[in-house]
């Protein structure tokens, strides 16, 4: 019995270890610090990928350009770059969960909209 209620305890344990990762990601971040974030993507990020986030050195960044992208990968774009390309890696200035907030309003067309 002791072994069932110990890999019952260890599942327990894990599936709070995930739910609380998945709220972490799911988090949006403070109204601030969403003003620095939208700022961020319109002026660093448009700089190549166009100040209206249509194009330019870089690819759109438009929700029709992102409509079939997984965010889990653009999550990863923006965090780590693209190696061999111009696409540098923001992880020292955004959170993970900042980036999942910024692939989440380009995906809903909210941060090209001007």
């Amino acid at each position: 019995m002791q072994g069932v209620t110990a890999g019952v305890d260890r599942a327990l344990a894990g599936a709070i270890g995930v739910l609380a990762a998945a709220s972490l990601l799911a988090a949006e971040p403070v109204i601030p610090r969403q003003a620095e974030l939208t700022h961020l993507v319109r002026q660093d990020c448009g700089s190549c990928h166009g100040m209206t986030l249509k194009g330019g050195l870089g690819p759109a960044l438009t929700r029709e350009a992102l409509r079939e992208k997984p965010a889990e990968s653009l999550v990863v774009t923006v965090l780590y770059g693209r190696p061999g390309t111009a696409m540098p890696p923001w992880r020292d200035f955004v959170s993970e969960p900042e980036a999942a907030w910024i692939v989440k309003q380009l995906q809903e067309g909210t941060l090209s909209e001007r």
